[in-house]
């Protein structure tokens, strides 16, 4: 079935990420830009990296304000989601990088580290529904 919104989605995605990069040469990985902004380095454009993050949550935010429904309901406990975001920081360390800078700009810089980056991604998170749903039994769609 076509789905226009996540169409819409993944090319302002592509849109945003190839903008950054024409006007400041470099990848817009989100964890990339966090680090940008957390570090100090002599090199570092830090008010580039705290627009775009900070559009990142100004977006989200006026969705959640005027439409909360976007983001759907989960029946996960709050704190299952806390330990979920942690040990996806966990893996952007290990991997050298989020899903949005090697799934998004090394993917189509066709670095090999990024298409297997994203193929390990994609892999664990297949492995992992098909763990919470099947044998642990948790449900969902």
């Amino acid at each position: 079935m076509f789905d226009l919104a996540a169409l819409l989605g993944g090319a302002l995605i592509g849109l945003a990420a190839s903008l950054f990069l024409l006007t400041h040469g470099k990848a817009a990985g989100i964890s990339g830009l966090l680090s940008g902004v957390t570090t100090v380095e002599p090199d570092g454009d830090r008010a580039s990296a705290l627009s775009f993050l900070g559009g990142l949550v100004f977006v989200g935010l006026g969705f959640a304000v005027f439409s909360p429904t976007s983001f759907g309901t989960s029946p996960t406990p709050i704190g299952l989601v806390g330990l979920a975001g942690l040990l996806v920081g966990v893996g952007t360390q290990l991997g050298s990088g989020c899903t949005s800078g090697h799934g998004v700009c090394g993917i189509s810089a066709l670095r090999l580290r990024s298409m297997v980056a994203t193929i390990t991604f994609m892999l664990t998170g297949a492995l992992t529904v098909f763990i919470v749903r099947h044998l642990v039994g948790q449900g969902g769609q």
